[in-house]
């Protein structure tokens, strides 16, 4: 039996088109998908970067009190987050308010139930101006997963998230002690040498994934704060 699609919703931003559709195979759950001009971004079927790069991350940090999220997509690197009982406030950086709002209102049929904590704060902005507005030491660990790394970007502007000046940024709001995790698809030293040029120590780190039978290799890059000066 053929895969069976369905618009779920749809919405326009400056950044082109956006669209949450369903899709069901034979007999199987159904399946939410997120589309951003056309480009796979994620779905529901496949969640395992997403809760990768919060369980690595949080391992890195004693305590993990204010956490920093760059990109809601469908929630479930904030829902990781907040499994962690050391986690005092997450706050999630999303550049379409649609997203949000289908996370808030139930299209997004798990939204509610992840929002619903109070910890969860979610900010509709660039994360690029957020950043600039955030206070120096503001978090203990930021997670940035707004593409699949910079070889694979969901918009051609999202390539200055990979560049020092924007890593920049990243460094000045995180504590002493804390951490950067940038999540990539691919090996990319490009960004291991540009993070090494912005922080005190960067590691890449490989993981092994089996994605429906498929073994994959993903990859974390984590960026180190020691001191406030430099």
């Amino acid at each position: 039996m053929p895969t069976e699609y369905a618009e779920v919703a749809r919405a326009e931003s400056e950044r082109g088109e956006l669209v949450l559709r369903s899709r069901r195979e034979d007999d199987g759950p159904e399946v939410l998908e997120l589309r951003a001009n056309g480009v796979f971004v994620m779905d529901t079927a496949e969640t395992t970067s997403e809760v990768a790069i919060a369980t690595a991350a949080l391992k890195l940090v004693i305590n993990p009190r204010d956490v920093l999220v760059g990109g809601l997509g469908l929630g479930f690197t904030l829902q990781a987050v907040l499994t962690d009982l050391r986690v005092e406030r997450c706050t999630v950086v999303e550049i379409e308010e649609a997203l949000v709002g289908w996370m808030r209102d139930g299209t997004i049929r798990h939204g509610q139930r992840v929002l619903a904590d109070a910890r969860a704060n979610v900010v509709v902005a660039d994360i690029s101006l957020a950043l600039a507005e955030a206070r120096e030491s503001s978090y203990d660990l930021v997670l940035l997963d707004v593409d699949n790394g910079p070889g694979y970007l969901v918009h051609d502007a999202n390539a200055a998230i990979y560049e020092p000046p924007f890593l920049g940024l990243l460094r000045r709001i995180v504590r002493p002690g804390g951490a950067v995790v940038i999540w990539s698809a691919a090996e990319e030293p490009g960004l291991e040498r540009n993070l090494g040029g912005v922080f005190d120590h960067v590691e890449p780190h490989s993981y092994a994934v089996d994605l429906q039978g498929r073994e994959e290799t993903y990859w974390l890059y984590v960026a180190r704060q020691e001191s406030s000066a430099r």
